[in-house]
């Protein structure tokens, strides 16, 4: 192995790390939020875990820290924008403005499109693209404010360029998700701040394990190309490539992790 190929060998482990940075994951109560804040975490960053009610981190934060991390928790409604900067004031009182912010909360309501009401419609577009917006907002202000660069993460997914049935709201936000994220990039690479986005496909979680193990899950495995659905761990990696310096060049970007759902014609 020459000198070259030595050195970007050894580097590589540096090129990934989040030693001395500062994250937040909204949506960290549960699914993949919860799982995502302790990739962070295992990564060196100082992760601020956020959802409505705080009782419910507190024992991620406790895991977290066991494991050799650091983790606060802290109050967050995505889709209130008092709370939104209660957050931020909360995690610069203690640390400054985050270095990486993962916009993740979200929800669904799935029912066939003529029995959804506005009530349904408001509630999915309310957390999932008003509030990537102001979160993501917030956090590029403050970033600009302090002069500091940022790495900004929307958690989007396959069905923002696919559809699929009884859950037009869902489908709706997250296409809104990848176009804001793409118009984000544009305005905030001059400040040095990069806006990816991360589509998962169908990811086994607690909530949908029993569906996606089911007959009927059986039969919408079978039309992904990798003939899989994918666990929470396959996340990791692409994280780590969004958040680190590993992918300072990316912005605008939209990473899928799906086994191939997405480029499939079913």
């Amino acid at each position: 192995m020459n000198q070259e190929v030595q050195t970007g060998v050894a580097r590589l482990p540096a090129l990934f790390s989040l030693a001395g940075r500062t994250a937040l994951m909204t949506g960290a109560s549960s699914g993949i939020g919860h799982h995502l804040a302790q990739t962070l975490a295992s990564a060196g960053a100082t992760v601020f875990v956020a959802a409505r009610r705080v009782d419910k981190l507190e024992a991620l934060v406790t895991k977290i820290r066991q494991a050799g991390g650091q983790a606060h928790a802290v109050a967050l409604d995505v889709s209130d924008a008092a709370s939104v900067q209660a957050c931020f004031d909360a995690i610069e009182a203690l640390a400054g403005a985050p270095d990486i912010v993962v916009s993740n909360a979200g929800t669904t309501v799935a029912k066939p499109l003529l029995e959804q009401t506005e009530a349904d419609w408001d509630s999915v577009i309310d957390t999932n693209l008003k509030g990537v917006w102001m979160v993501d907002t917030e956090a590029a202000r403050r970033m600009v404010r302090l002069g500091k660069p940022g790495c900004i993460i929307n958690i989007a997914s396959i069905l923002g360029e696919r559809v699929a049935g009884a859950v037009v709201a869902y489908t709706t936000s997250k296409a809104g998700v990848i176009q804001a994220t793409k118009s984000m990039a544009l305005e905030l690479a001059r400040h040095n701040i990069r806006v990816n986005a991360l589509l998962p496909g169908y990811v086994i979680t607690d909530l949908n394990r029993d569906f996606l193990l089911s007959d009927a899950g059986k039969r919408l495995q079978s039309r992904v190309p990798g003939r899989r659905f994918c666990e929470m761990s396959d996340l990791d990696g692409p994280l780590l490539m969004l958040a680190s310096d590993a992918s300072c060049a990316m912005t605008g970007a939209t990473v899928a992790v799906d086994w191939g759902h997405l480029v499939s014609s079913l």
